[in-house]
């Protein structure tokens, strides 16, 4: 099967021989699949970086539509398609208003699945607008996704893949405290562990080089004991630099001294 896309994709389904099937044809499609037995919390879900959730409720148990409700919520472009036995008219009805994107009935032929996998994941990527989103501009900065860097005027800010795909999670998220652990979660991919002062040290490092190209403003500002927030502020605001953020700042600094079958149809 030839695809145009790369899809990353996680199943939840106790069908040994449905998984196994898709998950060879998958394979030689050139996606990357994890296979699940069970439900697992959404943030590990977010950690994976998934475009697409192909599940099944009869695993889900008493709680399959209270956690597809959760995860329809907490995972809004995380494309949502469910494959499953016999159903009602009503239960389509009740998934696709929670946010299910689509609907497959066992027993179903493998190539329909990836089909519609792909449907969805184009969807979603076409309603995000990644390829058509022009560059943000938030003071004197323009960040340019298509680059994967940022500027000031001319000049760079010379940012490695992980300091931009950092510097666009707080942009895109312009106003909000992110706390540590979910900055972690969803630049580094997976759970933080305890101790890691990655996201302070990089901070540090974005601070830097936004300082160096753009002194007059301030956009990177730190919630001491929880997280950061990217709000841009303009020279001549009067804002002094709060004292949590010189504790967070100190500790940052210290940071640096440490180790950063039955299921498919025939055909």
């Amino acid at each position: 099967m030839n695809t145009q896309q790369t899809i990353r994709l996680a199943v939840i389904d106790d069908d040994s021989g449905f998984v196994t099937v898709l998950s060879k044809r998958t394979e030689m499609a050139g996606w990357q699949q994890r296979a699940l037995s069970s439900a697992i919390p959404p943030e590990e879900l977010v950690a994976m970086k998934l475009n697409a959730l192909l599940l099944d409720l009869t695993v889900l148990g008493e709680d399959a539509w209270g956690y597809l409700e959760r995860i329809c919520a907490t995972l809004p472009d995380l494309g949502v398609i469910v494959c499953t036995g016999q159903s009602t008219v009503a239960q389509r009805v009740r998934g696709l208003r929670l946010g299910v994107d689509d609907w497959i009935a066992k027993p179903c032929h493998p190539e329909e699945v990836m089909a519609r996998i792909e449907a969805v994941s184009r969807r979603r990527r076409r309603s995000r607008g990644e390829i058509e989103a022009g560059p943000v501009v938030v003071g004197e900065l323009e960040i340019r996704a298509d680059q994967f860097q940022a500027f000031v005027g001319d000049g760079s800010l010379d940012l490695t893949r992980r300091e931009f795909e950092l510097l666009q999670l707080l942009a895109d998220s312009k106003g909000q405290v992110l706390e540590r652990e979910a900055i972690y979660q969803r630049v580094w991919g997976y759970a933080m562990a305890h101790g890691d002062r990655s996201v302070d040290v990089f901070i540090r490092k974005l601070r830097q080089k936004l300082e160096k190209r753009s002194s007059r403003w301030r956009y990177i500002h730190t919630h001491f004991g929880v997280g950061y927030r990217f709000d841009p502020e303009p020279p001549g605001g009067g804002i002094a630099p709060e004292l949590a953020e010189e504790a967070s700042s100190s500790m940052e600094s210290q940071a640096d001294s440490q180790v950063v079958h039955s299921s498919f149809t025939a055909g």
